[in-house]
C-alpha cells in the first residue's frame, strides 16, 4: 500500500492533469451534446394459419406446417425487424424527412431507429431519436406507414415471384408426368404386359390347354398312322403306291383307252374267228390294239413315277378302291395331326419364352410405373402450392398491427448527466491507472529487487526521521537521533579512505543526502573524530540555508563551526559555470584553503545530484570515495542505475549505498527502558 501511494503521489501532477482534462471534456461534451428526445410505438403480429391439406401420392403429403416456404415465430420476428432495419425501408424514410441534409449516410440515419422484439407476446418495439418531440414522432409515424407500404410490396414481389416460379416448375412437372406416362405406355405396348400377375395365370392356363391339345393330335396323328401301316400291309403297297394306283384308275383318258382297247380286242377276236391276221380288217385292229398299249403304257409309266402301282384299280366301287382312299384319309389325317403337334409345340414354346421375360418386363414396368406416381405426386403438389399462395404471402409477410400509437417522453433522452458523471468517474480512473502505468513502467521506482541486484561494499538503511525540523534533530544531543546514524558511522570508519574524504550523493534531490551527511557527521563526531562538512551543491546550497548560515556567509564562504569538532564550509547558490569552477581546481582549492586552518580527521561533501550536474561526477576525481544514497518511494530505477554509471565512468569508487526513510518499528531502547520504569 505504501508503495502504490509513493508511486500515485511521485506522479501526482500528469494524474491532477488528467482528470482535469476529463473534467473539461465532460463538461465541454455535456455542454455542446444537442438533446434527444426518444418517440415509442408498438406493433403486434396476428398468428397465421393455413389449411393446405394435399396429399402426393407414393411422396406422403403437404401440410402448410409442413411448408419450409413460410416463416414463423422467432424467425418471423425477426424478419419483420430485418425489414423495419433495411436500407432500402431506411432511404424511403430519409427522403421524407425534414431534417435530411444532416445525415451523410444511411447507416448514420438509421442509428437513430431502435428495433426490439418480443418473441413470447409478438410485439415489436420501435423506438426513434429525435432533435424534438415533434420530429422523434414524425420520424416514428413515416416509419410505421412507409413499413407498411414495403409490406404490400413484397406481397406483390412474393405472390409474382410464387407464380412465375410455379408457373415454370408446375409446366415442367407436366411435361415429366406426360413423358413418364408415354413411357409406361410404350413398354406396355411393345412389352404387352399390363397386369404382370394375371398374365402368367392366362399364360400358364393356355399353356396346359395347349399341351393338352397337342397330346390328343399326338394320339391322333399315332392312331392314323397305325391305320396307314395296317391297310397298306393288305394293300400290299405303300401309301405313294396306293395313291398313284388310285390316280391312274380314276383317270378318265386311261379308263377310256381300256375300255375302247377291251372293245378293239372284243372285235379281234371276233374277226380272228373269221379271219386270219393279215386280213386288212384284222391288221388294223392288231395296229389299233398297239397303239392303245402303247398309249396305255406310257400313261402308266407316267402316273407311276417308275414304282409299281396297280393298274387294275378303278374309281368305282370299294374294293380296293375303297381301302385305297382309307389309306390315303388316315395318312392325310396323321400327317395333319402331326403338323398340329408341331404347331401347338411352337406355341408352348413362345408362350414359355414370354413366361420367362415376365419378370425383368414386371420390374421395368414397376419403375415406369413408380416414375409416373413420383411425377403425379409432384404435380399434384405444384398445383395445391398455386392453389395456396394467395394464403401463403400472408404467413410470409402477415398483417402488422399497431398496438400502442406513437408516444414522446415529456424530458429529453439524453445527455443523461449520471451517465456523463459516471463515464467521467471511470475514464478518470482508468486512465489515471493507466498513466501511472505508462510513467511507472518508462521510469519505475526503486525496488528491493533492484537494490538486491546492486553490489555495494557497504549497505545501510537509515529510518524514516519523525521530526520535521531537520536540523533540530541533527544538532540536539537527542540519543534517538543519532542511534539512526551510529551503525552508518561505525562502519565507515572501518573502510580505508583516501585522506578521509568522502563524497556523499544521489541521483536525485528529496533522496536525502544533506540528512545523511549531518547525520552522519554527528555520528562521527560522537566517535571522537572531528568533521568538516562541505556543502558541495553550488545549485541550491540546500545544506547551507538547512543550517541558517545564508545570511553569514561573506564572499571567502571560510569554514563555520556548528558544533564541537563539527565544521560546515558552506557555499552560496550560483546561476552558472558550475562545471567550469570543478573543472579549473577552484572547488578543490577551496577545500584544501579551509583544511589548511585545521586538521580534520573525515571530510564529508554534500553535492547536488549526479542528474542535475555534472559537477558532481568531475568532484570524483579530487574525492574518488562516494557514498551513494535513495530513498524507496523517491528514487527512480532508471535515474539510479545511470547516476551510478556516470560516476564509475569517472573512475568513482562506490564505497557503500545508505537507504533512507525506511520503516523503523521497532521502539528506542531507553523509551522502552523507562516505558517499564514508569508501568512499575
Amino acid at each position: 500500500m505504501n508503495k502504490i501511494t509513493a508511486i500515485t503521489f511521485r506522479h501526482w501532477k500528469p494524474v491532477v492533469l488528467w482528470n482535469l482534462l476529463v473534467l473539461g471534456l465532460t463538461g465541454y461534451i455535456a455542454t455542446v451534446t444537442p438533446r434527444m428526445w426518444d418517440a415509442t410505438v408498438q406493433l403486434t403480429i396476428p398468428a397465421t394459419n393455413g389449411n393446405l391439406d394435399a396429399s402426393l401420392g407414393i411422396l406422403g403429403s403437404l401440410r402448410k406446417s409442413d411448408s419450409s416456404i413460410s416463416a414463423i415465430g422467432d424467425s418471423q420476428l425477426q424478419m419483420q425487424k430485418s425489414i423495419l432495419t433495411s436500407d432500402t425501408l431506411m432511404e424511403n424514410v430519409l427522403n421524407k424527412d425534414p431534417q435530411k441534409t444532416n445525415f451523410q449516410s444511411v447507416s448514420a440515419y438509421k442509428s437513430l431507429f431502435e428495433i426490439s422484439v418480443d418473441e413470447n407476446s409478438r410485439i415489436i418495439t420501435v423506438n426513434t431519436k429525435g432533435l424534438s418531440p415533434k420530429i422523434a414522432k414524425l420520424r416514428t409515424n413515416n416509419l410505421i406507414a412507409l413499413y407498411q407500404q414495403r409490406l404490400k410490396e413484397l406481397r406483390q414481389q412474393n405472390r409474382l415471384s410464387k407464380r412465375q416460379f410455379s408457373a415454370v416448375e408446375l409446366e415442367e412437372a407436366r411435361k415429366k408426368l406426360m413423358s413418364a406416362q408415354q413411357s409406361l405406355a410404350e413398354f406396355k405396348q411393345s412389352s404387352a404386359l399390363v397386369d404382370a400377375e394375371e398374365q402368367t395365370k392366362s399364360i400358364v392356363t393356355t399353356i396346359d390347354n395347349l399341351t393338352k391339345s397337342q397330346l390328343e393330335a399326338v394320339s391322333l396323328a399315332e392312331y392314323n398312322q397305325n391305320r396307314v401301316s395296317t391297310l397298306s400291309n393288305v394293300l400290299s403297297m405303300s401309301s405313294n403306291q396306293a395313291i398313284r394306283s388310285l390316280s391312274l384308275g380314276e383317270n378318265r383318258d386311261y379308263q377310256f383307252m381300256r375300255g375302247k382297247l377291251a372293245e378293239i380286242k372284243a372285235e379281234l377276236s371276233e374277226l380272228r374267228a373269221k379271219y386270219t391276221d393279215n386280213h386288212p380288217a384284222v391288221r388294223e385292229l392288231i395296229q389299233q390294239e398297239q397303239v392303245l398299249s402303247n398309249r396305255i403304257q406310257n400313261k402308266v409309266q407316267m402316273t407311276s413315277g417308275g414304282i409299281p402301282i396297280d393298274t387294275t384299280v378303278t374309281g368305282e366301287g370299294e374294293g380296293r378302291a375303297g381301302l385305297i382312299e382309307q389309306l390315303i384319309l388316315a395318312e392325310t389325317e396323321a400327317s395333319g395331326q402331326q403338323k398340329r403337334a408341331q404347331l401347338i409345340q411352337n406355341q408352348i414354346n413362345q408362350l414359355k419364352s414370354s413366361l420367362d421375360s415376365i419378370p425383368n418386363q414386371q420390374k421395368t414396368l414397376l419403375e415406369l410405373q413408380r416414375n409416373v406416381d413420383v411425377a403425379e405426386g409432384v404435380y399434384k403438389g405444384l398445383v395445391a402450392q398455386v392453389q395456396q399462395t394467395n394464403i401463403d404471402v400472408f404467413d410470409v409477410y402477415p398483417n402488422v398491427e399497431i398496438l400502442d400509437s406513437t408516444r414522446v417522453g415529456n424530458n429529453p433522452i439524453s445527455p443523461k448527466k449520471s451517465l456523463m458523471i459516471l463515464n467521467a468517474l471511470l475514464a478518470g480512473i482508468t486512465g489515471s491507472i493507466a498513466l501511472i502505468l505508462l510513467l511507472e513502467r518508462r521510469n519505475p521506482l526503486l525496488s528491493p529487487q533492484d537494490l538486491k541486484d546492486m553490489k555495494f561494499p557497504m549497505v545501510v538503511s537509515i529510518p524514516q526521521l519523525k521530526n520535521a525540523e531537520l536540523t533540530a534533530e541533527l544538532i540536539s544531543d537527542s540519543d534517538d537521533n543519532q542511534v539512526k546514524f551510529q551503525r552508518l558511522a561505525s562502519a565507515l570508519s572501518l573502510q580505508p579512505l583516501n585522506n578521509r574524504h568522502l563524497l556523499i550523493t544521489s541521483a536525485m534531490e528529496s533522496e536525502g543526502k544533506t540528512t545523511v551527511t549531518l547525520g552522519l557527521g554527528k555520528a562521527l563526531v560522537d566517535l571522537g573524530f572531528r568533521v568538516l562538512v562541505v556543502d558541495g551543491d553550488f545549485i541550491r546550497a540546500e545544506l547551507t540555508q538547512d543550517l541558517g548560515f545564508t545570511q553569514e556567509l561573506n564572499i571567502k564562504n571560510e569554514v563555520i563551526s556548528i558544533a564541537p569538532n563539527l565544521d560546515l564550509l558552506p557555499t552560496t547558490p550560483r546561476s552558472g559555470q558550475i562545471v567550469k569552477m570543478v573543472s579549473q581546481g577552484r572547488f578543490q582549492q577551496a577545500l584544501a584553503d579551509a583544511e589548511s586552518h585545521t586538521k580534520y580527521d573525515y571530510v564529508l561533501v554534500d553535492t547536488a545530484p549526479v542528474s542535475a550536474t555534472t559537477a558532481t561526477a568531475l568532484m570524483t576525481a579530487q574525492i574518488p570515495n562516494v557514498l551513494f544514497v535513495v530513498k524507496p518511494g523517491i528514487s527512480f530505477s532508471n535515474s539510479v542505475r545511470d547516476s551510478l554509471q556516470q560516476l564509475m565512468e569517472h573512475q568513482a569508487q562506490i564505497l557503500g549505498l545508505v537507504v533512507n526513510g525506511v520503516e523503523d518499528s521497532a521502539k528506542p531502547y531507553k523509551q522502552r527502558l523507562n516505558e517499564q520504569v514508569i508501568n512499575t
